[in-house]
């Protein structure tokens, strides 16, 4: 109750107290005043409240140009039938730079007939609004016409923006027909099956993925319109057209697939406009380059740094040729195919024409494996079995990890890796191929494992975790391993012999792996158990347990501003004995499982008790308690509110 109500209403029993005591009127008409009070006081909180409504409800303005908020959106555009709308963020800077040209903006619209309002939302606090109208960047302007929004992608200048907004406030003005084709049973064949390429979504109208993805589509889908020749973009409604996602697999939402001629490929490119742009015209050329000259595949063989893969056909009318096609484009994010219909390339490769033909540059050749490895295609090869071909043979038996290639091509495990100053260059390759040679010597005799040589430079942050920084050894090795495990060879001069007693202690299980953790907290008995690299087995793969995981970094803002939730949170479920709320500083420890990938901060998994190999990445919705505690609720095997025992 507020101080002012509280005395009033004291004043009021102290009077009617006084006049039964002096035995002015009698119990009726005691009751009667006391009656009165509470009316009196009741009415008075009702006005209070409709004041504050009404506070909240108030529309201010700053420089011309309206604040609308989360509590005044709807109120204020409710009976507006055009809506200038900016997003912005107090500290952007291109939001700073733009504020004097929307003020004038907003002179100018409000001296229109009619006028038409402008407003500014800070969408850092007026999350509700940023989030329904899907704001990722800053400043992102709008247009509300009749409710509805509509993107400005023009420039931010004045006279621009005026004349967009004139144009939409017109009564006559309808949006323009969406560049996305909608298809159906009745029309998917015949736009799919014509289309020498056409990206199509599968989706689902409740998705909220889906609903994140549509503006940029949309957009991606203008853009390429605008080409010559344009590449298609499509939707299908998987819910309502369930045959086609059943004929092509979809089972989740949004699904992309790349469509040639009616053949369908995966879609693994960004889901934002530009990136939705770049990639479709980089999918929309020839898989394949074709190769005319001799002199081209003998500079592969000698300045080459990567695998070397020539289809060698007749010509393109070749059965097998549309084979290889088809199958390189299913990798040609990863590697790069060439093809030649050349007689004096075919016999330089010693093949013939319908032959695949996967190799190494000389100076990843060696003489414990074949200089080439050779596949024979016709009409009937299936495509799965070209591209096991080129799997299968894409690295040499001692190849060259790079941060450029280390994702693509090192990613299998386990990779014994060798560190030194690799250089292979002409001045130093001697050099580099002496240490090589010694790792081919024991490569050879363990195919079940993949070797590299690595620059210690271009590897420093992994050797230092390693511990190997500071070895004094000129050549160290390491094993990465399933997990995340990471074991580090005892530092020794460096030869075959030693390098091979590293495998086989490996391979036998004697090696201990190596984790960066900080020290393991003495008292860790709060809401919010602390996890580091040593205990991250033992409290986030515990399989009795579902855990909660946040991996923070200290100086990123957005984990700051979620403690004081994520401590709530903990606090929330701490009577909860099998569930666990936990944070780990992911930049000073060691992540001993490959599953919770981290690759922004803050990144929440839940791991269910049972399941640890299968986290569940918290996405959707808003860091704060109530869609934090829904997450949980939603994916808890077992919520128990007995208390752990102290």
């Amino acid at each position: 109750m507020r101080p002012r109500k509280a005395c009033l209403l004291l004043l009021l029993l102290a009077l009617a107290q006084l006049l039964a005591v002096s035995g002015a009127g009698g119990p009726d008409e005691d009751s009667s005043n006391k009656e009165d009070a509470i009316e009196e006081e009741e009415e008075e909180e009702e006005e209070e409240d409709e004041d504050e409504e009404d506070d909240d409800l108030e529309v201010k303005e700053e420089g011309g140009v309206l604040i609308l908020t989360d509590a005044n959106f709807d109120n204020f555009v409710a009976d507006k039938d055009t809506v200038l709308l900016e997003f912005y963020a107090p500290w952007c800077g291109h939001c700073k730079q733009f504020a004097p040209e929307y003020e004038k903006i907003a002179t100018t619209l409000k001296e229109s007939d009619p006028p038409i309002p402008v407003a500014k939302i800070d969408a850092t606090s007026e999350s509700a609004l940023a989030s329904r109208f899907d704001v990722s960047g800053y400043p992102t302007i709008k247009i509300l016409k009749k409710g509805q929004a509509v993107d400005y992608e023009g420039s931010r200048t004045q006279e621009e923006i005026v004349a967009k907004v004139k144009e939409i406030s017109q009564p006559n003005w309808t949006p323009p027909p969406e560049a996305t084709l909608v298809l159906t049973k009745d029309n998917f064949d015949e736009v799919v099956n014509d289309a020498d390429i056409i990206l199509v979504e599968f989706y689902a109208p409740w998705c909220g993925h889906c609903k994140k993805l549509a503006p940029e589509y949309e957009k991606a889908a203008k853009e390429l319109s605008k080409r010559s020749p344009p590449i298609p973009l499509a939707k299908v409604d998987a819910t309502a057209e369930t045959d086609l996602a059943k004929r092509f697999d979809v089972s989740g939402y949004p699904t992309l697939k790349i469509f040639r001629k009616g053949r369908p490929f995966d879609y693994n490119g960004p889901r934002e406009k530009y990136g939705i742009v770049d990639y479709m015209i980089e999918q929309s050329g020839p898989p394949s380059k074709q190769i005319l000259a001799l002199k081209q595949v003998q500079e592969f063989l000698k300045d080459g740094d990567d695998v070397i893969i020539i289809g060698v056909f007749k010509a393109e009318s070749d059965p097998a040729y549309q084979q290889y096609q088809d199958a390189a484009n299913n990798l040609r994010e990863d590697y790069k195919f060439y093809h030649t219909f050349s007689t004096e390339i075919a016999k330089f490769l010693k093949v013939s024409p319908g032959k695949l033909v996967v190799m190494q540059p000389e100076k990843f050749q060696s003489k414990y494996e074949p200089k080439s490895h050779v596949m024979d295609i016709q009409d009937s090869t299936e495509g799965s079995a070209i591209k096991e071909h080129v799997l299968k043979h894409t690295l040499p038996l001692v190849g060259h990890r790079k941060a450029s290639n280390d994702a693509k091509r090192y990613s299998r495990r386990p990779l014994v890796v060798v560190y030194y100053g690799v250089d292979f260059s002409f001045d130093y390759r001697a050099a580099t191929q002496f240490w090589r040679n010694k790792v081919l010597e024991v490569a050879k005799d363990f195919p079940e494992y993949t070797f590299a040589v690595a620059d210690e430079d271009d590897f420093a942050t992994e050797v230092k975790d390693l511990g190997l920084s500071e070895s004094g050894e000129d050549v160290n090795a390491a094993i990465l391993d399933e997990g995340g495990r990471r074991f580090a060879m005892e530092p020794d001069d460096f030869d075959a012999d030693a390098l091979r007693d590293f495998v086989i202690a490996f391979k036998k299980g004697k090696l201990k792996p190596v984790v960066k953790s900080q020290p393991v907290p003495k008292n860790n008995k709060g809401p919010v158990k602390v996890v580091v690299g040593k205990t991250f087995d033992s409290i986030v793969m515990d399989p009795k347990k579902d855990v909660l995981i946040e991996f923070y970094a200290p100086w990123c803002g957005h984990c700051k501003q979620l403690e004081p939730v994520y401590t709530a949170l903990g606090k929330k479920y701490k009577g909860h004995k099998n569930l666990v709320i936990a944070k780990m500083d992911a930049t000073a420890n060691d992540i001993t499982n490959d599953r919770y990938k981290v690759e922004g901060f803050p990144t929440i998994y839940f791991a269910p008790s049972g399941d640890k190999k299968n986290p569940i990445k918290f996405e959707d919705g808003d860091r704060d308690l109530e869609h934090l505690s829904k997450f949980i609720e939603e994916h808890a095997t077992k919520l128990s509110r007995t208390r752990e025992e102290l």
